[in-house]
């Protein structure tokens, strides 16, 4: 498979410049918005579940709009309609899998696209959206997007990855002329993909086993990819363990009691945690050897000061670890290095509790907000059917309000306890 070096370079290089902490304001209200991959409320959840775990915060709310089947231009045209049962002031997109018709690239699917993306744009503005993260369309798979017809003798899979590859092109310009964040969901797939393969097999899906439906392991790449849009900074916290003396840890982690070489912690702020199987493309799991996930987002780091031998033993809940008196000075990444953490089950209920909010969100709009414009007119002739709707609508919202608020009960603080044993 090939990609488009220069314009990816470029695209790479003004990134940092973009990923700014003020994609999430105080009090933000993000809206994620897509097509049928983002329906399927796994990359949304991800994000939701770490929004509101990981950063510390919790003045975030979270909304998904996924609609399957979309094109940009699709979502342009129910975009302030069905933006108001929610009045987000962040938003996140990802168009184009559709938009790219699924062919050989051709200028006039870029001309189309772009059209619509800088519809989108004026859209969301708006609706009073301030902070836009234009997301690129993900990648199809090398193995599971099957030969095509329609790219001839070519592999089909590598052509459609360069249709994307120009779109995501687009969609990195357009942001960086409305001075909004760019999301390189693209690369976060494609280059994690041969790595991933190399390791588990050809026959393990990184983005779908139909090739463009990506399971929990690809839907994890695109909310990595969201996530440093939004500048989330990936620091979890940071445990300091003295073997001869007291713990101490960062905001986010309170100390109930500490001895030499042991501690007792209570966290408010979470690691994200992930599913068991490391080589299951339904496991978040099995990609994090492929993308850097945990380095940049999700550090809860442990030191160990006045070790007195060359090893230790770190026991962290019921998993214990051996590293080196030099790991440890430096600091180990607890949530990258242990395979189960103290906090996997609240965390299974947190991003269940998501769950149920995000299937009634996509109820919410596609069975009924949506079609209020239907009858627009209408409700402006007759005050008692626009006040019906606005009856209805604050109904709606009142009920995704609740189960915000239900998901929100299971962000209890965790007690664990971290034990190091000189080696």
């Amino acid at each position: 498979m090939k990609t488009r070096l220069p314009l990816l370079l470029a695209a790479l290089l003004a990134a940092p410049a973009l990923f700014a902490a003020s994609q999430l304001p105080p009090n933000a209200r993000v809206a994620i918005i897509g097509d049928s991959i983002t329906e399927q409320k796994l990359y949304s959840k991800y994000m939701e579940a770490y929004l509101l775990a990981c950063t510390g915060r919790k003045d975030i709310h979270v909304m998904q709009f996924g609609w399957s089947g979309e094109t940009a231009g699709g979502f342009a045209a129910r975009c302030l309609n069905d933006l108001a049962a929610f009045a987000p002031n962040v938003a996140t997109t990802c168009y184009g899998m559709n938009d790219g018709g699924y062919q050989p690239w051709k200028d006039s699917i870029g001309q189309s696209y772009e059209g619509n993306m800088r519809n989108v744009v004026k859209q969301l503005t708006a609706a009073g959206v301030k902070h836009i993260v234009l997301g690129s369309p993900g990648a199809v798979d090398s193995r599971f997007f099957g030969k095509r017809p329609i790219f001839g003798d070519k592999d089909s899979a590598a052509g459609y990855n360069d249709t994307l590859a120009h779109l995501r092109d687009i969609a990195q310009k357009l942001a960086t002329e409305n001075k909004q964040t760019f999301a390189n969901v693209h690369n976060a797939m494609f280059d994690a993909m041969p790595k991933a393969k190399a390791a588990l097999g050809d026959d393990y899906p990184v983005c779908g086993g139909d090739g463009f439906h990506p399971g929990p392991n690809g839907q994890l790449l695109m909310a990595y990819a969201f996530l440093k849009a939004l500048g989330v900074d990936g620091d979890i916290g940071t445990i300091t363990v003295d073997a001869k003396g007291m713990t101490t840890a960062t905001d986010g982690h309170k100390v109930l009691s500490s001895a030499a070489g042991k501690a007792e912690l209570e966290s408010t702020r979470w690691p994200f945690c992930f599913d068991a199987d490391p080589k299951n493309a339904n496991s978040t799991r099995s990609i994090t050897p492929f993308a850097p996930f945990n380095q940049d987002l999700n550090r809860l780091t442990l030191k160990v000061k006045n070790l007195g031998a060359a090893k230790a033993k770190v026991t962290w809940g019921a998993v214990a670890k051996d590293f080196t008196k030099e790991q440890l000075e430096a600091g180990v990444n607890l949530a990258a290095e242990f395979p189960a953490t103290p906090f996997d089950a609240q965390f299974a209920k947190l991003v269940g509790a998501l769950g149920q909010k995000q299937n009634f969100e996509t109820m919410m709009i596609k069975n009924l907000v949506t079609n209020f414009r239907q009858f627009a007119n209408d409700a402006k002739a007759d005050p008692e059917l626009a006040k019906a709707f606005d009856t209805v609508r604050t109904k709606l919202q009142s009920r995704q309000q609740a189960l915000d608020a239900e998901a929100r009960k299971t962000l209890v603080p965790v007690k664990h306890t971290l034990t190091v044993t000189a080696l």
